[in-house]
C-alpha cells in the first residue's frame, strides 16, 4: 500500500483575523535589522568603502534606535567592531548577532513584523517568514532563508510561515510598501510577470487575498514595472514609497530619451487614479530621478525612493547629483520632525541595493 506524500503544513494563524497588522515604516521602532558587509561578490572590485559606509549608517541610526547587526562569524565581529569604533559609531545601541549569511539584504531575506491591536491580549510581535529563493536568481541563499526565523526568536516574536497550496509562500520585503491602514503598493512586474520565478501559480486575487490575510490590507495599488539596472525584477522601494497614510513619493523621469521615462510615466498614471483603503485620493509628490549611474557598462538602480524611515531620522541615498538636493529638501518638507541623514551611496549601489534594501525595522510593540 502506497503511503500517501505529506504536504507542507499549512499556516493555521491568519494574523489579519487575530488582530494584526503590518505597521508603516515611520511607526516606532524597537530597533532597526542591518547585517555586515562579507561577500565580495556583491561589489567586484569596489568592496573596500562599503563597510565605512555601512559605519556611517549604523552611527546615525544608533544615535535614534538599537541596532541589531548580523555578523558572519565571530571574528567578523571584531572586525566590525574596531570599524565602528574608528568611525565612532559604536555604541551601547548597537547589539550583534553572530549568524551567518550569503548577503545583507535583510529587507527582503529577513523577516516582515507585525503588531498586534492596542489591547490585544497576546502583546507579542508577529514575525511573517516568507520563503526566500535568491531572488530567483542566485543559487547562494540558503544562509539568507534562515535570517527570518532567527530574527523572529531574538525579538521574542512568533512565527508564521504563509503557504499557498502545498508551498511556502515567496515574497522579499523590498517588494511591497505600505501606510499601516490597509492600503499596499507593489509591482506587476515583480509579482506577476511572467518571468518571475516567485509564485508562478498566485494570480493577482491571489496576492490580494495573502495581503488581506496576514498584513490588513483592503486595498492593493499595483504599479507597472521597476527601473533599469533593478536586480529585483521591479521592486516598488526604488519607484514610490508611502510617507504617510494618503501621501506618497515616486520617481519621474524628465528625460524623455531614459529607459525610466516610459515605466515611471505609466506608475505616475495609475497613482494618480489609485484609491485608499477608505477611498480616498493620493497625495503625490514626485522626484526626479538622479542622472544615470553606470559603472563596468552596466546602469544601476539609483534612487531616491530607496530611503529609510527611522525613528528620529530619514537616511536617503545621494550620488553627487544636482538632483540630489532636490530629493533632500523634499524628505525634508515631508519628514519636518524628523533629521534627514544624505548618505553617499554611489559605491553601495553597485550592490545593486541600498539604504532600504539593508534594512528592517522591528516595530514597538502597542
Amino acid at each position: 500500500m502506497k503511503m500517501a506524500r505529506s504536504s507542507p503544513p499549512r499556516a493555521k494563524l491568519l494574523p489579519a483575523t487575530q488582530g494584526y497588522r503590518m505597521p508603516a515604516e515611520w511607526e516606532p521602532h524597537e530597533s532597526t535589522w542591518l547585517a555586515w558587509p562579507h561577500f565580495r561578490g556583491d561589489w567586484p572590485g569596489k568592496f573596500e568603502p562599503i563597510p565605512w559606509v555601512y559605519a556611517e549608517i549604523v552611527r546615525n541610526l544608533a544615535r535614534h534606535e538599537r541596532v541589531d547587526l548580523i555578523v558572519n562569524t565571530q571574528a567578523a565581529e571584531q572586525r566590525a567592531r574596531a570599524m565602528l569604533e574608528k568611525a565612532e559609531a559604536l555604541s551601547d545601541n548597537v547589539c550583534f548577532h553572530p549568524w551567518r549569511t550569503n548577503r545583507v539584504w535583510v529587507r527582503d531575506s529577513g523577516c516582515i513584523y507585525l503588531v498586534p491591536a492596542t489591547g490585544h491580549r497576546d502583546p507579542r510581535l508577529l514575525a511573517v517568514h516568507f520563503q526566500f529563493n535568491g531572488w530567483a536568481k542566485y543559487s547562494n541563499y540558503e544562509l539568507d532563508e534562515k535570517i527570518g526565523g532567527r530574527m523572529a526568536k531574538s525579538a521574542g516574536a512568533r512565527v508564521v510561515r504563509p503557504v499557498s497550496g502545498d508551498h511556502r509562500v515567496v515574497l522579499e520585503g523590498g517588494s511591497i510598501d505600505v501606510n499601516g491602514c490597509g492600503t499596499l503598493l507593489t509591482t506587476e512586474e515583480c509579482l506577476l510577470s511572467t518571468t518571475q520565478q516567485r509564485n508562478p501559480t498566485m494570480d493577482r486575487a491571489a496576492y490580494e487575498q495573502l495581503f488581506a490575510d496576514y498584513f490588513g490590507v483592503q486595498s492593493v495599488i499595483w504599479l507597472d514595472s521597476g527601473i533599469a539596472g533593478d536586480d529585483t525584477h521591479g521592486h516598488v522601494d526604488d519607484i514610490t514609497r508611502f510617507v504617510a497614510p494618503n501621501t506618497v513619493v515616486t520617481m519621474i523621469e524628465q528625460d524623455e530619451r531614459s529607459e525610466n521615462y516610459v515605466a515611471l510615466h505609466a506608475n505616475l498614471g495609475r497613482l494618480k487614479n489609485a484609491r485608499t483603503s477608505d477611498g480616498q485620493r493620493l497625495e503625490i509628490v514626485e522626484i526626479p530621478m538622479p542622472h544615470p549611474v553606470v559603472f563596468e557598462g552596466r546602469q544601476l538602480p539609483a534612487s531616491y525612493a530607496n530611503f529609510y524611515i527611522a525613528n528620529g531620522a530619514v537616511l536617503a541615498p545621494v550620488f553627487n547629483d544636482p538632483n540630489d538636493r532636490i530629493a533632500l529638501n523634499t524628505l525634508a518638507e515631508l519628514f519636518p520632525t524628523r533629521e534627514i541623514v544624505p548618505i553617499c551611496s554611489g559605491d553601495l549601489i553597485w550592490g545593486f541595493g541600498a539604504l532600504h534594501c539593508m534594512t528592517q525595522p522591528q516595530p514597538v510593540k502597542t
